[in-house]
């Protein structure tokens, strides 16, 4: 388990102090895929060095298995590091060394003797779908051959972590895909606890199980990808997940109309018409102000943001739509 408490890291500019994260804290389980989600600046990059302390934290602890790894030595540290790997968007192959040179390369610094390095590259680039790749060069190879080459290379060590920095961020969907399935399977097969950091929803939906979305440093909304998508509370979380569907002006656009937000959470009323029928049995008529749906690990997720004529018509359609289970909400 991965427990970061209260954490805070700041950096000195000519300007003054500027604060990347403020107070955040996760729980991470053992063998989950673990979102952190946000827009650039929001401090994601700080977070990630700060788990495998690439960056010391200002104030808090990071907790590895119970250790806080903050507190640890240099050799105590460096132990540590290899139970966390890392991916990043760029690659960082060596380009001078043979993807099974590229693969061998931490194992050798570990002191594994060649013949031994060598039968494990191999078994890795077995794993990652390019055995046939060994003497290839890394720029032989397309930009998701290259990932999964440094995918093979971060499992070299057998970490207990792997953290993923972007690292679909420089491939074309077809091929973010299909690394994302790679990562999953490697979740599944090694039991690997999976931290993934990116600033596209898509990526969240396809992989991960939990999710926490970071906002100027903070920690603004974290809990299961459905809970969050079937009901984010959040304004940076409705952004990201639903970004057409909550333009502040939708909300500025009449002030005299009531609001209400449905919530479709993966059930069968996601593709029944309950706005039609409740128009039909109860005589109310709901403007649609702004809607979004998607599909995310095989459900149906979806929100409408209705405009309603007046507050007794708004209990009602809260009501008629608890019939059917479908969430709703009046909303300022």
């Amino acid at each position: 388990m991965i427990e970061i408490q209260n954490l805070t890291k700041t950096f000195s500019t000519a300007a003054g102090d500027v604060a990347a994260l403020s107070d955040v804290s996760l729980t991470i389980g053992d063998g989950d895929i673990f979102g952190i989600i946000g827009m650039s600046g929001a401090g994601k990059s700080t977070l990630v060095r700060c788990i495998n302390m690439l960056e010391r934290p200002t104030e808090g602890k990071i907790l590895i298995g119970g250790v806080d790894i903050g507190s640890l030595g240099k050799k105590d540290l460096r132990q540590q590091r290899r139970d966390i790997a890392m991916i990043f968007q760029s690659f960082n192959l060596l380009m001078q060394r043979t993807c099974l040179k590229n693969i061998c390369f931490p194992m050798e610094l570990a002191g594994k003797k060649k013949a031994e390095a060598k039968k494990r590259a191999m078994e890795l680039l077995e794993i990652v779908g390019l055995p046939d790749k060994a003497n290839a060069y890394p720029a032989q190879l397309s930009g998701g051959q290259q990932q999964r080459v440094a995918i093979a290379r971060a499992l070299a060590s057998d970490p207990k972590v792997l953290l993923c920095d972007e690292a679909t961020s420089a491939l074309d969907p077809k091929t973010t895909h299909s690394i994302l399935e790679l990562i999953r399977d490697i979740n599944e097969k090694l039991g690997l606890t999976v931290i993934v950091i990116t600033h596209q929803m898509q990526v969240v939906e396809d992989i991960c199980r939990h999710v926490a979305i970071l906002d100027n440093g903070r920690v603004v909304e974290q809990g299961s990808v459905s809970d969050i998508f079937a009901s984010p509370k959040s304004d940076a979380a409705r952004h990201l997940v639903f970004p057409e569907g909550f333009e502040p002006s939708v909300f500025d656009a009449d002030p005299s109309c009531f609001r209400v937000r449905v919530v479709f959470n993966g059930d069968d009323t996601a593709t029944m018409p309950v706005i039609a029928k409740m128009a039909a049995e109860k005589g109310i008529l709901a403007n649609i102000m702004a809607a979004s749906t998607k599909t995310v690990q095989g459900k149906a997720y979806g929100t409408m943001l209705l405009g309603v004529d007046s507050k007794e018509n708004t209990a009602q359609v809260i009501d008629y739509l608890a019939q059917y289970g479908v969430f709703a909400e009046e909303v300022e």
